[in-house]
């Protein structure tokens, strides 16, 4: 009993400095909620990935051992010991677990959104239908539906990575990690918007520049990138505040003549 005491005080605390505020603290990378077993991760190459491999195998592991655990006690008629295996899942089921996997990393910087793919379609989508329903409320955002919709933003450029939407996907996936405060995820979701599709219709190079400057505090890669936004997204009118704010953050950078010291 005193075992299964301490290991619902440690789950406790441990669910306390999860939720804790603060950067890149990987709150976008917990995974979505789902029902039942937890499914093997999508696993691509190295040595990190096999270890992640590893994690997701004893994950599900655990999980059924518990199920049959509890099964074992229903038939047998142990109520007491299938209440302790009940709430020893039920804590499995709700303890943080990450996506160690960053999709947008994985895919690298070189893919071109071009293919009219209606999968692809279909897929962004629902994400958007889901990312819309998450932000319903202006004071409000369900984080349980930012991240199912993160899910199916990566699910596009994980499956169809030469779908005209992968540019799409990751920069309204970059939107929802600068919601968790994991900047510089953010930040990669943002660089491949504009990498995947340089004529891409987001502000993703305003947004880029913005997390390196205000965030990150590289102000070097922030300056050109400031200037980079300013010559291709500054173009349209509907981002004229963003080029102002560039403008004006080019003209502070460079007075000292050192960007990055600022």
């Amino acid at each position: 009993m005193a075992r299964v005491i301490l290991t619902a005080v440690l789950i406790v605390l441990l669910n306390v400095l999860v939720g804790c505020g603060g950067a890149d603290k990987g709150r976008g990378q917990l995974n979505p909620p789902r029902g039942g077993t937890a499914p093997m991760l999508d696993v691509r190459s190295a040595v990190e990935v096999d270890l992640i491999e590893q994690v997701a195998i004893n994950r599900q592991a655990y999980q059924r051992a518990l199920e049959t655990l509890m099964a074992h006690y229903m038939q047998s008629g142990n109520n007491i010991k299938l209440q302790w295996a009940q709430k020893e899942l039920d804590a499995l089921n709700t303890m943080p677990q990450y996506d160690y996997i960053v999709d947008a990393t994985v895919a690298g910087p070189d893919l071109k959104a071009g293919a009219s793919i209606p999968q692809a379609d279909e897929l962004y989508d629902e994400a958007v239908m889901l990312h819309k329903e998450a932000t319903a409320l202006l004071l409000f955002k369900d984080n349980s539906l930012l991240r199912l919709a993160l899910d199916k933003y990566n699910e596009v450029i994980r499956k169809h990575p030469t779908s005209d939407k992968i540019d799409d996907a990751a920069f309204k996936a970059g939107e929802i990690f600068e919601h968790f405060n994991d900047y510089s995820i953010a930040l990669v979701y943002f660089q491949r918007a504009f990498q995947w599709d340089a004529a891409t219709p987001y502000p993703a190079r305003f947004k880029a520049a913005y997390i390196l400057d205000r965030q990150l505090h590289n102000r070097s890669e922030a300056l050109d990138l400031y200037r980079q936004a300013v010559e291709t997204e500054g173009k349209q009118a509907k981002y004229s505040v963003w080029k102002g704010f560039a403008e004006e953050r080019i003209g502070e950078l460079t007075k000292s003549g050192e960007p990055g010291q600022r």
